[in-house]
């Protein structure tokens, strides 16, 4: 009696089970890149941003009497580090360092107000930027031009070394002198209200508003001054992203084919940047040619950088190219806090990464001169001729890589070509020998038949006697 057997559903599972894990594990193992990135943001962001206070922020109390010693010092006493106080002789010198961004704030003693500087420093306030978002704005800590106490504080903008209008109070109106702060709010505006935050207080001590002057403004469809930077991040995504695509789709193309991609892609994105900096938003008023050439260095940078990186990282490009002009580019580049008001690490970046020399250059070049310009476009080119220099040890990997794939390619054909050799029977090829022997014994015998036709020929032309 025979059995039917039942067909067993659970071996017919079993191959669609091996594919799903095998899916899933592709899945989650390409999923570690975004939560790095994660991780890796979060890090540089809040490590950057979270908690911005005063480091030997430098400012400056301008007068050449004892009484302007005396208040520098004892400012210093109190900040206990958080700012950097140095006297300055007159208007016109703190002008001159504010236009160098060797300081972010003058502070002008009035002159029938020397008297009452002493015990003035005892209202300083340098608790920082606390409340500021990442556009810059104050929140509760002080707005530049808020009153605080009983003097108030107006903010007035100086061109070419003009005094601005007057911005006081009624003292100012009736003609008796007051205090005037003298900022730069093109260099920082973050800066330049921390800097109202410490002096505000110090003239309502002395029972005077304060009136600010603004020596370096910025545009006036910028009135933050971080235009700039989110016009870096525009530019940086353009350029990073634009990796992927030479790296991934054009990876069939050679090396120098994608390196000219490079620098013609960043071309295309400087101009871009231009477009946006000047006549989509007016971020900048003049200079746009100079800005074009430091986004197209900046860009070319980030471009062959990338690119060459895409060689040895693979899967792993996009990943390496946000670490480093996102995560560690952004949060450097001053765009938003200066150096001086963050962190040892970040402010150590800042004097040579690329993002912060793109920033401070566009800066010097727009509002201040062009003062410490060079530098800057130093920093440009330097990470521009990094890129090269990556570009050309990927171009010496890959040359490596195609010869060993040539040598083992050439070594794959001899061990096949061996092996065919080696699977061919004995017997058949001394039979194809054999053949080979009777054939060449053919052809001697063939050569051999008119040498004794002609013997034959002689012996009977000797018998008939011919």
């Amino acid at each position: 009696m025979s059995t039917v057997r039942r067909p067993d559903h659970r071996s017919a599972h079993r191959p669609a089970r091996a594919v799903h894990a095998n899916g899933l594990r592709h899945v989650l193992t390409h999923l570690i890149t975004p939560l790095l990135m994660c991780i890796g943001m979060g890090l540089a962001y809040l490590g950057a941003f979270a908690h911005p206070a005063p480091h030997q922020l430098p400012v400056a109390v301008v007068g050449s009497g004892r009484s302007a010693q005396l208040l520098a010092q004892s400012i210093n006493d109190k900040a206990g580090g958080d700012l950097e106080v140095r006297t300055v002789g007159d208007r016109a010198a703190a002008v001159d360092r504010l236009k160098h961004q060797d300081i972010f704030g003058a502070y002008v003693i009035p002159v029938e107000g020397a008297q009452g500087v002493k015990g003035a420093a005892d209202a300083v306030d340098v608790s920082g930027a606390e409340g500021q978002g990442p556009s810059g704005g104050a929140g509760r800590s002080g707005e530049v031009g808020a009153s605080s106490g009983s003097g108030g504080s107006s903010t007035s903008r100086e061109s070419g070394g003009s005094v601005g209008r007057d911005g006081g109070g009624g003292a100012a109106r009736s003609g008796k002198p007051v205090p005037e702060l003298l900022v730069a709010t093109a260099g920082s505006d973050t800066s330049a209200t921390v800097v109202q935050k410490v002096f505000t207080p110090i003239a309502a001590q002395q029972g005077a508003p304060l009136k600010v002057t603004d020596v370096a403004p910025t545009a006036e469809d910028d009135p933050t001054g971080q235009g700039v930077f989110f016009l870096l991040v525009a530019i940086s995504i353009g350029s990073y992203a634009s990796v992927a695509v030479i790296g991934g789709a054009g990876a069939v193309l050679p090396l120098r084919l994608r390196t000219a991609l490079a620098i013609g892609t960043s071309f295309v994105v400087g101009l871009i940047g231009t477009a946006f900096a000047g006549p989509a938003f007016h971020l900048v008023d003049h200079g746009l040619g100079g800005l074009w050439g430091m986004a197209w260095l900046y860009s070319a940078g980030v471009l062959l950088i990338g690119t060459g990186l895409h060689t040895f990282l693979k899967r792993w490009t996009t990943l390496g190219v946000m670490t480093l002009f996102v995560m560690l580019n952004f949060t450097s580049s001053g765009g938003i806090f200066r150096p001086e008001m963050q962190n040892g690490f970040f402010a150590a970046l800042h004097s040579f990464w690329n993002g912060a020399g793109f920033v401070e250059g566009v800066r010097s070049h727009v509002s201040f001169d062009g003062y410490g310009l060079a530098g800057h476009v130093w920093t440009l080119v330097g990470w521009l001729i990094a890129g090269l220099v990556v570009i050309g040890v990927a171009a010496l990997a890959e040359k490596r890589r195609r010869t060993a794939a040539a040598e083992a390619a050439a070594h794959a054909t001899a061990v096949a070509a061996a092996a065919v050799a080696a699977t061919v029977p004995e017997p058949a090829r001394s039979g194809r020998s054999a053949r080979g022997a009777e054939a060449g014994a053919g052809r001697r015998s063939a050569n051999a038949a008119p040498v004794l036709e002609e013997k034959r020929y002689e012996e009977v032309a000797e018998a008939v006697g011919v």
